[in-house]
């Protein structure tokens, strides 16, 4: 029971600080809204922080952006809406994953354009490795000798 009861306790010591991000006055009384502004949150960057969503941040900001992320599901934007709205207001790297538009094409391109060009590459040597270490070809005497050898009248590059 008490091994029980210290694993509880431990859990919730490890699950407390990320309720803690969320003040209780920044909460939606809807469980919906609440649930869908969690959401959206994870979504978007802290601009302080920049490698961490403003739900898990406490950076100042992060918190005025959660706020206005909940001020609009509580206006009835849709969660599409309220992105553009952030996005709009503070520019496109607010988001966490950007979308796909003509500025951030080589963002999202390069990638698979870099792993293309290695496989190339990679190709391209393998190749040229197997040409270097290949055996070369036998001389018109070897070749003679060799249909001798194994019996064969014509050597394979003569005609019959």
């Amino acid at each position: 029971m008490r091994r029980l009861l210290a694993a509880a306790l431990l859990s919730l010591s490890l699950i407390a600080p990320a309720f803690a991000l969320v003040s209780p006055s920044e909460r939606l009384p809807d469980p919906e809204q609440e649930a869908r502004a969690r959401e959206i949150s994870k979504e978007l960057r802290c601009l302080v922080c920049q490698n961490q969503s403003i739900d898990d941040s406490d950076a100042e900001l992060a918190g005025d952006l959660r706020r206005i992320v909940r001020e609009r599901i509580a206006a009835g934007d849709t969660d599409e809406e309220v992105l553009d709205f952030v996005v709009a207001r503070y520019g496109e790297f607010v988001l966490m994953t950007p979308r796909f538009r003509p500025a951030t094409w080589v963002l999202w391109l390069t990638p698979g354009l870099v792993l293309l060009g290695g496989g190339a590459v990679a190709v391209l040597f393998l190749r040229r490795k197997r040409r270097e270490t290949a055996a070369p070809g036998l001389t018109g005497e070897e070749e003679a000798r060799l249909a001798e050898l194994t019996g064969r009248r014509n050597p394979p590059d003569s005609a019959p």
